[in-house]
């Protein structure tokens, strides 16, 4: 069941497994696309606008629980790659604790902020009620996508990248059926898909639990695994805060470009919305090859590997690159069809902004491939800080240049924005990278004792 990435091919390996993980992605994003329109054809457009609203303050704390049991799971990617079943297991059962820690914290902050945080972005007030309503069952919830993302990034680590398809799949498919019943049979409104959401990420996570320790012999924790070690703690806290804050730091980043953008007008919403959905759906091939550079990094870390680092670097920057090269003729081949998924016939300016917006970030596709393969060789190796850092360089320039050119440029300020971004984060990653490659920094972690 397991996946030792530490033997074989690398360019294979990253390969096979990015393909589960590209295609858990595309439904995830095809599934968000059919969740917004079954709650805008069941409820309206104002129920719509609520859901919408909380989308930038939702990524803020959904994205710090991504990326911090994810940076947990590097540790045990680490120990599985040493050999070290003791250490799996110990670093399994620390997560549990840590995760739960951190789930208390969370739903304690965010609960009681979630309608000041709504104010502060100026939700309008015909849909301000509506969207707290969503809201604050996401984040009272809070336990679901911890549990969930928390055993689907173990199963990661260890190489499993299809079983945790095949539980998202599960999740999307639940959430879609209760979406109905709670909606339309329950009258439940915009927290009845607040509800549906919670509930299909809290039964998937279960059954992702007993799955995982039923299969994997490896998961089966001992009294002992749970013996509590603040210094252990303290190796899966040192990755996972700064990948947690990683994502944060760019939900605010797009929080501060949702602001710069709206000063634009309603037509200007609507071509980035659209463009936006179809720029997701584009680059999702770059972000599998990155979260599969991960936890190849990772476990070849644990067994002091340097060479098949190395070795996994070089072929993933050719795959990354080639597959954003492809990308970028698909987008700009398929722009016009594409752009008539989200725009009716009579758009054109709506249309024209949209290609202006996939044409600029198409043809940049290459620099994000990159910026995803050196972000997680450096995550993999558990040197998490200056990925944190390179996030910060991401908002800073995204926010400069989308308001110090807005004036001047208009909705250009806003397509340029993401591919600068990108370019000012890829350079210290490809340094920092280049550095403890040289400094021989990717040595083999010690078995846990």
């Amino acid at each position: 069941m397991v996946n030792d990435m530490t033997k074989g091919t690398p360019w294979k390996l990253l390969l096979f497994f990015s393909v589960p993980l590209l295609i858990g992605n595309i439904f995830q994003q095809l599934y968000n696309m059919a969740d917004t329109v079954i709650v805008g054809r069941t409820l309206g457009v104002q129920a719509l606008a609520a859901v919408g609203a909380t989308g930038c303050i939702s990524f803020l704390i959904l994205g710090f629980v991504q990326g911090v049991t994810s940076g947990f799971a590097v540790i045990t990617a680490q120990r599985f790659g040493a050999g070290d079943e003791g250490g799996v297991r110990r670093s399994v059962a620390t997560s549990i604790m840590l995760s739960i820690f951190v789930t208390i914290i969370l739903t304690a902050i965010a609960v009681p902020t979630a309608k000041p945080m709504l104010q502060l972005m100026n939700t309008p007030e015909d849909i301000l009620n509506d969207s707290h309503s969503y809201i604050s069952v996401i984040f009272a919830g809070i336990v679901a996508p911890v549990f969930f993302n928390l055993f689907s990034s173990i199963l990661r680590s260890l190489g499993d990248s299809k079983t945790p398809l095949v539980f998202l799949v599960t999740a999307s498919i639940i959430n879609i059926i209760l979406d109905f019943v709670l909606i339309l049979r329950f009258d439940m409104g915009v927290a009845g898909a607040a509800y549906a959401t919670v509930a299909s990420q809290l039964l998937s996570g279960f059954m992702c639990l007993v799955y995982s320790f039923k299969k994997f012999p490896i998961l089966r924790l001992k009294r002992g695994d749970w013996k509590f070690s603040a210094r252990f703690a303290w190796s899966h806290m040192r990755i996972g805060l700064p990948m947690a804050f990683q994502f944060s730091v760019t939900a605010i980043g797009v929080m501060i470009l949702q602001s710069a953008l709206n000063s634009l007008g309603s037509t200007a919403v609507a071509a980035y919305t659209a463009a936006s959905k179809i720029d997701q759906l584009s680059t999702q091939p770059l972000v599998s090859y990155g979260v599969a550079m991960a936890t190849f990094a990772a476990q070849n870390y644990g067994a002091g590997k340097p060479g098949r680092i190395r070795k996994g670097v070089f072929s993933c920057s050719i795959i990354a690159v080639t597959s954003g090269v492809l990308g970028c003729i698909l987008v700009l081949l398929f722009c016009p069809l594409l752009v008539q998924l989200f725009v009716g016939s009579g758009q054109d300016q709506v249309m024209s902004m949209v290609k202006t917006y996939l044409h600029i970030n198409a043809v940049c596709y290459f620099i994000l491939g990159l910026l995803f393969v050196y972000r997680n060789v450096l995550q993999g190796i558990g040197r998490s800080i200056v990925p944190f850092f390179a996030g910060v360089f991401e908002l800073v320039t995204r926010s400069i240049i989308a308001f110090t050119l807005l004036g001047a440029l208009g909705f250009v300020s806003i397509c340029v924005a993401g591919p600068a971004a990108w370019l000012s984060a890829v350079l210290p990653l490809f340094i920092a990278y280049v550095y403890n490659l040289r400094k021989n920094k990717f040595f083999s972690i010690t078995r846990s004792k």
